[in-house]
């Protein structure tokens, strides 16, 4: 039985935030204490570390279960699909639903829910559901999707990374310019084509204190009480530069794949510096130096969405919309992400 993705899709919001958009923003330290350096100083050093010169964020209208929607209307019909055959919806997320304005998020009832609403879906039999897994939550929906398709419990999922991380951040806090929103869906089903998913891994990591690498924090604002994401970056970076690699590694050696046939490697868009280490130790522990051209990224006009980054950029490679990177059917491709958790999974996959 090979399960493949049959249709993808994508939503980028048109709100676009550029580096110098915080020129005049106040940032401070964790301490609550102002920078000793300008903001000029300290936005360039965050642009030549991540990668990032602009962000998307969501209009004030939209809440993540649109931008979902939105990529999911695509992927349908991308696939050619009668949504009423879908049997689960899957919708990764980190915060849910939450409105411009508030401080807090509507977890009732699920963003998943929420998107069959949207769809106009009828039939009662397709199951919508959220997952929590930290930025590698699309990754491990696609796997649950392949579970249920394997047991035979489901035919057809839709399964999709949704966020609006602008609704979650700390002004003060200069990590805030890392985080977007946006959108990506994909169609799971069984397939009478080659290839499809080859071999998964996931580990979650929380004995060596992991689990407080990421995580909901106050403001660095004296006095503002109100939790946002944050995140230890140098801890982030160590963790996935430590694991990742040998993630990767045992998801691609399960599929039985040479390395030297892998044709494009889609890594969570988190921070560029730290996607090119990953792959170049991943492909030091085969002994081999990293191909050119084998890294599409979206990061530097996309920012990081957290659990929409890999299908948004797939969905951007197979529409032709990153130069230099087309795949074509019989290619093999890995997935992987690492997230709060702390999280890692990977997919092997043939186009």
């Amino acid at each position: 039985m090979n399960i493949k993705i049959t249709g993808t899709g994508s939503y980028v919001p048109n709100n676009v935030l550029k580096n110098n958009d915080f020129l005049n923003h106040s940032f401070l330290t964790n301490d609550g204490t102002p920078f000793e350096i300008e903001n000029k100083e300290i936005i360039e050093k965050f642009s030549s570390i991540t990668g990032i010169k602009e962000r998307r964020y969501a209009a004030k209208s939209e809440n993540s279960s649109d931008l979902a929607a939105k990529a999911a209307k695509k992927a349908i019909l991308n696939s050619r699909t009668n949504q009423e055959t879908i049997d689960y919806i899957i919708v990764a997320h980190n915060f849910g639903d939450t409105p411009y304005g508030l401080k807090q998020s509507n977890p009732l009832p699920s963003v998943a829910s929420k998107v069959k609403s949207l769809l106009e879906i009828k039939n009662p039999k397709c199951v919508a559901y959220d997952i929590l897994f930290g930025c590698p939550g699309w990754i491990e929906a696609v796997v649950q999707a392949k579970s249920f398709i394997k047991s035979g419990m489901a035919k057809k999922c839709l399964v999709i990374g949704t966020e609006t991380l602008s609704r979650v951040v700390d002004v003060r806090d200069r990590d805030s310019m890392i985080f977007a929103d946006g959108a990506g869906a994909t169609i799971i089903e069984e397939s009478n084509k080659l290839g499809g998913i080859l071999s998964h891994e996931t580990v979650t990591y929380t004995d060596n204190g992991e689990v407080d690498i990421l995580f909901f924090g106050e403001s660095y604002e004296p006095d503002n009480k109100n939790q946002f994401i944050k995140m230890k970056g140098r801890k982030v970076y160590e963790f996935a530069l430590s694991h990742v690699p040998e993630a990767m590694k045992s998801c691609l050696d399960q599929s039985g794949v040479k390395i030297q046939n892998l044709k494009k490697i889609f890594i969570h868009q988190a921070n560029e510096k730290m996607d090119e280490a990953i792959v170049k130790r991943f492909y030091r522990l085969y002994k081999e130096k990293v191909p050119p051209s084998v890294l599409p990224m979206n990061i530097e006009f996309n920012g990081n969405s957290s659990v929409a980054t890999i299908p948004t950029l797939l969905d951007q490679v197979l529409n032709g919309e990153k130069k230099g990177h087309l795949l074509t059917e019989g290619d093999i491709i890995l997935f992987a992400s690492v997230g709060a958790g702390m999280n890692i999974n990977a997919i092997t996959y043939q186009v």
